[in-house]
């Protein structure tokens, strides 16, 4: 059995490795990543368990919604400490690199629901 947490360590850690491959090194590991990072990767995990047949803009308007709701904005670089990030646009406005990811995080979570354990 897998937990959500266990979930969300393997998805952020495949979203790290994937970032690395289009150039962006900016990903800590699981270990390293601040709590909230942590804590969102586990709310999307959440989110996909639960809508496992949703697309993936619905993934990535439950992540805009998420982060607006912690006063998350745009900014054209991610920033925690202001708060930026370059993904809060409408899904149809992300680059395809960004797109690949929900792609990535829904695939990871649908292979893996069905060792879910929610104990």
């Amino acid at each position: 059995m897998i937990t959500v947490e266990q979930m969300a360590k393997v998805v952020h850690e495949a979203n790290r490795a994937y970032c690395e491959t289009i150039g962006d090194n900016s990903q800590a590991s699981w270990e390293d990543a601040p709590q909230w990072q942590r804590d969102s990767a586990m709310t999307g995990v959440n989110f996909r368990l639960y809508n496992i047949a949703a697309p993936e803009s619905a993934q990535h308007d439950s992540w805009m919604k998420d982060k607006a709701a912690e006063g998350w904005v745009y900014g054209p670089v991610k920033d925690a400490v202001k708060k930026e990030h370059p993904c809060m646009v409408p899904y149809d406005k992300l680059p395809i690199e960004q797109i690949a990811k929900d792609y990535l995080f829904h695939g990871i979570v649908a292979a893996l629901a069905i060792f879910y354990s929610q104990g």
